[in-house]
Order: structure tokens, then C-alpha cells, then sequence
């Protein structure tokens, strides 16, 4: 799909995966909506890269619908890249034998499954509207990460959220084959995003001595440049693909 003059919502813009793909689709001619939160850099990169800012919880109907349609008054809405999301570290049992938080395993499902759901449904609504150009009318691409897939201990709501993205893909692109709208997933393994800047050097380093090929962290452009092939590639669909330099997570 050539996205040059067309609209694409990216989740998450402001910072890390989301603000390295909406860099690279700004550079291809498409017009970015930033949806984030207000406490975030989305303004700043909304003005860096023509488009426009949206303040929402991509879990709250209410507020995405209007992301939406700020999306949609810039013009043809065709790409959804859904970066938002949180982690949180929780056990089944705590260490003294207690149960683990519901609340905090109802909150991250709530962000992380959730909002990929209504991010998902919200602007395929949007694409559904728009004529097709040769064949397709939109790309949704979610986030998940290789812990849906090998979760540690203590990534119990993180792995459940992720593990529901990854199987609501193939669904979601069978369910909006008719309307031209394809839907992949991208399930990144260790990457050098703001959330794991907050860690020491010394433990970012073990981290990357853990993946085998290539060496080191992940940069988050790599993302952006998956994100853009599956968006070019038409045959790309209801797929999930690792992105990890075949990292596979250990127990711990």
C-alpha cells in the first residue's frame, strides 16, 4: 500500500516503537495522527512531523472514537500502527503465599488486550469507509512481544495480554478480509525503548548478552522497518512475526 497523502494512526507515537514508525511513515508522505497521553511528547512530535496529536486511553471508547475522527477529518484513514501498551510484574502467588493482585491483572488485560481491541475496531471502521485502492483499503498492525509466546515468571497479566494479541490477529484478518483491510503483528523480543532506559547500564548489557544474533538490544527504527514492509507488502496478513535477533526468553 502507498500511503503517501494517506492517514495513519500510530498508538503510542510519542515515544520508542510508535515514534520511530510514525517518523518513517511521515518521511513516505503519510499524514500521522499521534494518539497518547497528555503527559506525553506527542504534541512535539506531531509539530516535528506535520500531523497532529490526539489525547486518549486507547482503552476508553469514548476518547479513541474522537482520536478517530480527528483521523478521519485529516483525510483517508489506511494505516494503524497500536504501539500503546504497558507492562507490570506480578505472580500468581506472591512471595508470602498470597494471591496476586486481580485489580492489577484486570488493568494491564484492560490496556494491553483491550485497547488493542478497540484500537483494532475503531479504525477499521474508519478504513471501511474509504474506497479501495488496488484491492485494499487499510493496514492494522498490533503489538505484541515474544512474552505472549515464552513469558517469565512474573510477566503473568503482561504474557496473558500479549498472548491474546497475538490470537486475536488471524481472526481480525479473516473477520475485515471482505472490507480489504489486512491485520499482522509484530512481537518484538528486547528492545531499547524509554521503558528499559529507566535500567542500569550494567543490567541492559546482560540483557543483550542474552540475544544471539545480532548482539545487542533492539532499535526501535528496526520496528518501524518491519512496520513499513508489512504496510508495502499486500500479502502480508494475518500474521504474527518475531522480532527478536532468535532471542527465546528463559524462565527467568
Amino acid at each position: 500500500m502507498n500511503v503517501e497523502g494517506a492517514v495513519a494512526i500510530v498508538t503510542g507515537g510519542a515515544s520508542g516503537l510508535g515514534y520511530a514508525t510514525a517518523k518513517r511513515l511521515a518521511a513516505a508522505g503519510a499524514k500521522v495522527l499521534i494518539v497518547d497521553q497528555a503527559t506525553s511528547r506527542g504534541a512535539e512530535v506531531a509539530q516535528e512531523l506535520g500531523g497532529a496529536f490526539a489525547v486518549a486511553d486507547v482503552a476508553d471508547e469514548a476518547s479513541m472514537q474522537a482520536a478517530v475522527a480527528q483521523a478521519e477529518a485529516l483525510g483517508p484513514v489506511r494505516v494503524l500502527v497500536h504501539c500503546a501498551g504497558r507492562g507490570g510484574a506480578l505472580r500468581i502467588l506472591e512471595r508470602d503465599g498470597t494471591p496476586g493482585s486481580l485489580a492489577h491483572y484486570a488493568e494491564i488485560i484492560r490496556v494491553n488486550l483491550t485497547g488493542s481491541f478497540n484500537a483494532l475496531r475503531l479504525a477499521a471502521a474508519a478504513m471501511a469507509k474509504t474506497d479501495a485502492v488496488e484491492g485494499e483499503r487499510g493496514v492494522c498492525i498490533l503489538t505484541a512481544s515474544i512474552a505472549g509466546i515464552e513469558g517469565q515468571i512474573g510477566q503473568i497479566p503482561y504474557a496473558s495480554s500479549k498472548a491474546g494479541v497475538i490470537g486475536m490477529t488471524v481472526v481480525a484478518a479473516r473477520d475485515l478480509a471482505s472490507r480489504g483491510i489486512r491485520v499482522c503483528t509484530i512481537a518484538p523480543g528486547i528492545f531499547d525503548t524509554p521503558m528499559l532506559q529507566r535500567l542500569p547500564d550494567a543490567v541492559k548489557a546482560s540483557l543483550a548478552q542474552g540475544v544471539p544474533n545480532p548482539h545487542r538490544l533492539g532499535d526501535p527504527d528496526e520496528y518501524g522497518k518491519l512496520a513499513m514492509t508489512i504496510i508495502d507488502n499486500a500479502y502480508l496478513n494475518g500474521e504474527t512475526i518475531r522480532l527478536d535477533g532468535a532471542l527465546r526468553m528463559a524462565p527467568r
